[in-house]
């Protein structure tokens, strides 16, 4: 399995190394700020929604706040992560929620084994990513590109996963809600919480056993009656404010 994954890493991580060439038509302006930034080397137009901290006016190029990543679930708008940017946002994180799928796009793919199949997707994701950090670090010099946090729900979570496997250097914390295919990353550099719905299980070796429990800094959070497709912005009260909570314990620890 390992053997497999790292022939998958390397593979993504080639189609990465391409140059990229932007034209961006967002600022670095205002507290909550939508946009849209192409991506002209392969013909991209982005949809990204940027909220500064409550801290902005003490984010410098000297001392840089931290930077967040929110990918959304398949199907859901980047938008509706609001519990999420806003637990970043009292924590001094800028956040980028970031449009993965548009409408060109092929559908997810439905077909097993996911691994594979889906690979294509979760590489789109990565390099789209990529591209959002390298063309964003200039325009926000105040916050710092170089340790992200990548929070994901269901397939924004397996392409957070990905990205913290390729670019394990570039990634302090992964975030993810109840994603269910890609391997949580092993690392003990990257502080990971994953919160599991009770719906449906994840695949195998996605998350890890107790061995590897007692060697990662992993934290995997059941979240009794919770369902999958509920967790976002316009699931059950209990539910988001439950999550809420746990990502502000999260990050204050």
């Amino acid at each position: 399995m390992q053997k497999t994954l790292k022939k998958l890493f390397i593979l993504s991580a080639l189609a990465l190394s391409t140059p990229v060439i932007s034209k961006s038509v967002i600022g670095a302006t205002g507290y909550a700020n939508d946009g849209l930034i192409t991506d002209q080397s392969r013909n991209r137009t982005i949809p990204i929604n940027i909220t500064l901290p409550s801290n902005n006016a003490e984010c410098t190029e000297q001392v840089k706040c931290p930077v967040a990543f929110i990918n959304a679930g398949y199907g859901i708008s980047h938008k509706k992560y609001t519990f999420a940017s806003n637990a970043f946002n009292q924590r001094g994180y800028l956040t980028i929620a970031v449009a993965h799928e548009l409408e060109t796009d092929p559908d997810l793919n439905r077909e097993q084994p996911y691994l594979t199949t889906r690979m294509e997707n979760w590489h789109r994701g990565v390099v789209t990513l990529k591209f959002l950090v390298n063309e964003l670090s200039s325009k926000y010099p105040a916050y710092d590109f170089t340790k992200l946090t990548l929070f994901g729900h269901s397939n924004g979570g397996d392409i957070s996963s990905l990205y913290g496997s390729i670019y394990p250097n570039e990634v302090s914390t992964i975030i993810t809600l109840d994603h269910r295919r890609m391997l949580i990353p092993r690392n003990k550099n990257i502080r990971v919480l994953t919160l599991r719905g009770s719906d449906y299980p994840a695949d195998a070796n996605v998350l890890l056993n107790d061995l590897e429990l007692d060697k990662f800094p992993v934290t995997q959070t059941l979240i009794e009656k919770s369902r999958h497709n509920d967790m976002y912005d316009c699931g059950p009260k209990w539910l988001v404010d439950r999550m809420s909570k746990e990502v502000e314990v999260f990050l204050a620890q």
